[in-house]
């Protein structure tokens, strides 16, 4: 295994919604470094990517190699070092109330802070990296959050909460038309959801089980349907990703990418080529 010589840190604050609570996303490689004992206000999430490091953690030693997922309790001192070879992690920093929002017995306890579920790791690492590159609002709202409750619903001690949402099909519409009517500035989940008499986790529950997606990867959807038709008219890409909401241009083309499988210049190339 090669060494890995250079040590390097990413700190991203992400933000749960339109003026939501943040959410901070670490991202590092390191070599030598060694925490001092401390302790977080809120979860610490980590994922080990490659490497594995050592956890002084509740009066023992833990050890942490590729894949696997760390969870450590608030207020609980903790020191963290790499083996010989390094290693690289991301970790994210979530209030108790995140990881609870889907069960009935208040803040989750985890037995064993190293938990071993590779499709909830890879679930956590893939969201990581992309809202690390692009922290957008309701995307982070929408899709940290899911993952947490799961992680607790899987893994802790707490009882989940019940998955049928009655309604779920008019809960999701009247979702779906505000996101579509304030597709410049949509509302958070938070607050839809109290609009609604429901938690963020039954919003997310009635949504993805009536349109088969989050709200997020809908939005950009009907976003780039907006879109289109704007190209069609002759209209520029950086402009037209601002009258849908998209961040920017390079935010609209990753999701015609996605979702068209080209980028919205060669789609506006081919419309008028062959109108």
């Amino acid at each position: 295994m090669n060494k890995v010589d250079k040590e390097q840190t990413h700190w991203t604050r992400a933000t749960l919604g339109r003026d939501g609570a943040p959410l901070d996303l670490l991202t590092a490689r390191f070599s030598r470094h060694r925490y001092a004992p401390h302790a977080h206000e809120e979860f610490s999430v980590g994922i080990c990517v490659t490497g594995a490091s050592f956890i002084d953690y509740r009066g023992g030693g833990i050890h942490a190699g590729p894949g696997a997922i760390i969870v450590l309790a608030p207020g609980e001192a903790h020191t963290g070092i790499s083996d010989p070879y390094g290693y690289a992690y991301r970790a994210l920093y979530p209030t108790p109330s995140l990881l609870a929002d889907g069960t009935l017995t208040g803040i989750p306890h985890f037995h064993d802070p190293v938990i071993d579920d590779p499709e909830l790791a890879a679930a956590l690492h893939t969201a990581h990296a992309e809202l690390s590159a692009c922290p957008d609002p309701l995307e982070t709202e929408s899709r940290l959050p899911w993952l947490l409750t799961a992680l607790a619903r899987r893994h802790s001690t707490a009882r989940p909460a019940p998955d049928t949402i009655p309604g779920a099909g008019t809960l999701a519409r009247a979702v779906r038309d505000r996101l579509a009517d304030e597709l410049l500035a949509p509302p958070s989940l938070a607050d839809l959801a109290a609009d609604l008499g429901l938690s963020r986790y039954q919003l997310l529950r009635a949504f993805r089980t009536t349109t088969g997606m989050p709200p997020y990867a809908w939005l950009a959807q009907y976003r780039v349907t907006r879109a289109r038709t704007l190209l069609e008219a002759g209209g520029r890409p950086a402009e037209v990703a601002a009258q849908v909401g998209f961040a920017d241009q390079a935010h609209m083309t990753r999701w015609f990418r996605r979702v068209l499988g080209v980028t919205p210049a060669a789609y506006s190339r081919g419309v008028r080529a062959n109108p």
